[in-house]
């Protein structure tokens, strides 16, 4: 009975020891590591696609067709561009690609609504091919049916990319291999 008690009370006062030798080594280390923040995490949003849900029709094929305005934060350190990819999954014709949008400087936040089509933007953004072999944007147009999902799929890059205007997704893809420090993705639905 006695080692029985003895060994608990040697126990206790290991265990007091650790939790001492512990406090002691993170004080050194300069305080607690649970205080310590967590690194920045890319997000998106949009104050006009709101995540999982219809895509409201002025973004659309069947009216303005204008794309949404786009929101991030978070970019990882080192970050010196994004590049954006919109894009279909649930065409009939396999993933379909609705804008494609490099170079966007690292310093941007977001993209307005309404990102006019041009090769090159004022910002030195450079935009690719969609699907319908234009350049820019165009929202979705599905065939009448199911609903499709529409991915916006942002890429934080340590470079920009050697690409000239016009380029299409999978050569975005290609270029932006080895490259991507982080990414984040926001998802609308659309039918007809």
């Amino acid at each position: 009975m006695r080692i029985t008690r003895k060994f608990w009370e040697r126990r206790r006062v290991g265990k007091s020891i650790l939790v001492v030798a512990a406090s002691v080594l993170l004080a050194a280390m300069g305080g607690d590591l649970m205080a310590q923040e967590a690194p920045a995490r890319l997000e998106m949003t949009s104050p006009d696609v709101e995540q999982g849900k219809p895509i409201p029709k002025k973004f659309t094929c069947e009216s303005e067709d204008v794309s949404p305005a786009l929101n991030w934060s978070g970019a990882p350190e080192g970050t010196k561009s994004f590049a954006l990819i919109m894009q279909d999954p649930d065409a009939p014709v396999g993933t379909f690609v609705h804008w494609v949008l490099y170079n966007i400087p690292a310093d941007a936040s977001g993209l307005p609504e309404g990102v006019p089509q041009d090769e090159v933007l004022t910002d030195g953004s450079v935009q690719g091919l969609n699907g319908f072999d234009k350049i820019g944007y165009n929202g979705p147009c599905p065939p009448p049916g199911n609903p499709h999902r529409y991915f916006f799929l942002l890429h934080a890059l340590d470079t920009t990319l050697d690409l000239a205007p016009g380029a299409s997704r999978d050569q975005v893809k290609k270029a932006m291999k080895g490259h991507v420090l982080g990414s984040a993705t926001l998802i609308g639905t659309y039918q007809r």
